[in-house]
């Protein structure tokens, strides 16, 4: 996935934000994150499996003696600890599994800190994107999954993810906030007063 936006890309961001917020009472956020969890151990886990399993091959195929293969033992942990441990290699030995946990768990976390869950019709919703696991959640306040079921958002979620694959984040992303502009103003039609209670601004960490 691109990695940075340009302030290009973030006004354009916002602008749609504010564009879909008009037919709504919703808030929608965006935060776009280099990673979910940084997943140090999975680096020492995969090398230690490798050194446990490294020394059968060499014990019942060459002759080499028990301390060498000791040492071997070794060294394959060390090495393939420190070249699993760069960014652009560790976040690609995460099982996928966990990597869906782990993004999902961030994505909730996010929601309650930036206050998503706070807006008066509890009709907030945050767009998440992990670009080192390489995926997308988007979390709804309780006032919108009592209409609008999970489903729908994980499918605006694997939107953005394919265009952002080829180096094109922003245009996911403003199909993203097309679309969860759209079930919004389907489901929750603008007040007399819509107040901005969310910032429409891109946020990045």
């Amino acid at each position: 996935m691109a990695r940075t936006l340009t302030d290009t890309d973030k006004a354009r961001i916002a602008t749609a934000i504010q564009t879909a917020e008009a037919t709504t009472s919703g808030e929608i956020y965006v935060v776009v994150a280099r990673h979910a969890d940084e997943q140090r151990l999975i680096p020492i886990l995969w090398a230690a499996l490798a050194a446990l399993l490294l020394p059968w091959p060499l014990h019942l195929l060459t002759d080499l003696s028990t301390t060498l293969i000791l040492w071997l033992q070794v060294i394959a942990f060390v090495a393939l600890a420190i070249v699993l441990s760069f960014e652009p290699i560790r976040h690609r030995v995460v099982p996928a599994s966990m990597a869906a946990r782990s993004t999902r768990l961030a994505a909730e976390a996010l929601f309650l800190a930036h206050g998503v869950h706070l807006t008066e019709a509890r009709t907030g919703v945050l767009i998440y994107v992990a670009l080192a696991e390489r995926r997308v959640e988007i979390v709804a306040d309780t006032g919108i999954n009592a209409k609008v079921e999970q489903a729908v958002w994980d499918d605006l979620a694997r939107a953005v993810v394919e265009p952002a694959s080829e180096g094109r984040l922003t245009d996911g992303l403003l199909a993203a906030v097309t679309g969860v502009g759209a079930q919004l103003a389907r489901h929750f039609p603008p007040p007399a007063l819509n107040r901005n209670e969310l910032p429409n601004q891109v946020v990045e960490i």
